[in-house]
């Protein structure tokens, strides 16, 4: 599969090129390894009673990986509690996307199963990205990591949103989850989030998405 900064606009090569302070700061680390052990911790004693529900709903793999593209485009594994039906994938042209702009989003999208749906509105299938948090793909607070294909599909002031890591959560999450779905309103939350980022408000919004997960707001 050809990485997708082969195909990074020329207009766009000082945006990937540029640091911007998260990316670099060292507290921010430091959450994002503490905050990963303590959510590893937590995936590894709910994982087996997870593991039996999605075998005893839709029999086949527990974990569900596909390469998403981190900062500056490149790209990487990330992992899930799978949601969907085996080789759900193969069929997404199937399902209208209700969503405007690369991205995808359906509510009631036929492919999630009746244990998908659970975890997803709880959010428990995010769980195993905790991994990618500890490798350094990804933080706690940073943007949606697009799929490679969405990626390919960018314009110039897209990769904007790739100048940070991507995260478990971040300001769409945390602002809206599910019920934004207009592409470019998400892209000017990624932005927005570089401008105001902080480690403080970091863990404002870390708070601010455990309070939307609890209250299963925008969630689907």
């Amino acid at each position: 599969m050809i990485s997708p900064i082969a195909h990074y606009p020329r207009q766009g090569d000082l945006l990937a090129q540029s640091s911007h302070p998260s990316t670099t700061n060292k507290l921010k680390r430091f959450i994002d390894i503490i905050g990963g052990l303590v959510g590893l911790a937590v995936t590894a004693i709910i994982a087996i009673p997870i593991a039996i529900a999605i075998q005893l709903d839709n029999p086949g793999p527990v974990f569900y990986s596909q390469l998403r593209c981190g900062i500056g485009g490149k790209p990487f594994r990330i992992w899930k509690f799978r949601s969907m039906i085996v080789k759900a994938d193969r069929i997404q042209h199937l399902v209208t996307n209700q969503a405007q702009g690369y991205i995808f989003k359906n509510d009631k999208d036929p492919r999630v199963t009746r244990v998908g749906r659970f975890l997803r509105c709880t959010s428990l299938d995010e769980l195993p990205q905790f991994w990618n948090v500890i490798t350094g793909d990804m933080s706690l607070v940073g943007t949606r990591p697009p799929t490679v294909d969405e990626a390919m599909k960018y314009q110039p002031h897209h990769w904007q949103r790739l100048n940070i890591k991507p995260g478990i959560t971040g300001e769409w999450q945390a602002n809206g989850r599910s019920s934004v779905t207009d592409f470019e309103e998400i892209v000017q939350m990624d932005l927005d989030y570089q401008e105001k980022w902080s480690v403080i408000y970091d863990l404002q919004l870390i708070l601010k998405t455990i309070a939307a997960v609890m209250n299963k707001d925008g969630a689907y």
